[in-house]
């Protein structure tokens, strides 16, 4: 049960998703995959079902590290929130990043880059192993430090809610905020599969950290990107797209002959393992889909 306050959010998100499909049909010559939509659907409703489970083995860990905490933090003190807001904006650009450069988060993550276009559907492409790849563990930190469990998710739960808006042809470039904010326009750099674009834009709601460490692009004026995987999955089955760069680990690691080469199929640049899978034939009727940014 998503409760009352989900259904009206998943309702919000389907009114903007249609108003978008209005415009891009109507008024643009960009087209629109309702096919491709539809898959995204599909693959939000894996992901709302198999949520429940991961979110209380997520607030478990939290709630128990908090505990142990170094310098516990009241949960009604505005400055916790403040304070808490640019934490977890911080550690987010790393969860992401990393969630980029190594393998066993990337088998997630790649789900939501699966999209070849750029349209508001594609925002809830959630992979649906999560609590497998662990990424939820690099906010630990904040917890052990002193932010409330509550304070740590809320605050990410609205970083991630931000991001839906983010993922549109729709909106254009946005004068001084792109000096800030992470709109739209460093998000379908972030999204494109073009080389000089690979790996950029990580940020959440700020783009001031991808400023900061290097991974700042902005997007052409011209347009022109190429979204989606460098090697796309092929079909629109949920089922494949949710699995895909998990089986591509696995070819890797049928293919590696030293224990050296297995760690770089599970834990190193997904760049390595296209070089370890490119040892062996994938599967009949199946095209690995390799990373991108």
């Amino acid at each position: 049960m998503i409760g009352r306050r989900g259904v009206l959010l998943v309702f919000l998100v389907l009114v903007l998703a249609l108003i978008e499909w209005r415009w891009r049909t109507r008024y643009t010559a960009r087209g629109y995959d309702w096919r491709a939509s539809l898959a995204s659907l599909g693959i939000a409703a894996g992901h709302i079902a198999i949520r429940p489970i991961a979110a209380i083995v997520i607030a478990t860990v939290y709630t128990r590290t908090h505990q142990a905490a170094l310098l516990p933090m009241r949960v009604d003190d505005w400055r916790v929130w403040t304070a808490g807001f640019f934490a977890v904006e911080f550690s987010y650009y790393w969860f992401h990043r990393w969630n980029h450069l190594v393998n066993w988060l990337w088998a997630t993550h790649a789900v939501h880059h699966s999209a070849s276009e750029m349209t508001l559907p594609a925002a809830v492409r959630l992979g649906w192993t999560s609590i497998i790849s662990g990424g939820w563990m690099m906010f630990v930190p904040l917890v052990l430090l002193g932010f409330p469990a509550l304070v740590v998710t809320a605050l990410l739960a609205g970083n991630l809610l931000y991001q839906y808006g983010l993922h549109t042809e729709a909106v254009g470039k946005l004068g001084w905020l792109e000096n800030v904010l992470n709109t739209p326009s460093h998000h379908r750099a972030h999204h494109a599969s073009d080389a000089a674009y690979i790996d950029c834009n990580f940020g959440g709601v700020l783009i001031v950290f991808d400023r900061l460490f290097g991974t700042y692009r902005i997007e052409p004026d011209a347009g022109g990107l190429t979204y989606g995987l460098v090697k796309p999955v092929p079909g629109y089955n949920p089922i494949r797209i949710a699995f895909a760069q998990w089986r591509v680990m696995g070819v890797g690691l049928a293919a590696a002959q030293t224990w050296r080469e297995r760690a770089t199929a599970l834990f190193g640049r997904p760049e390595a393992l296209d070089r370890l899978v490119a040892r062996t034939p994938p599967p009949q009727g199946f095209a690995p889909a390799p990373s991108q940014a």
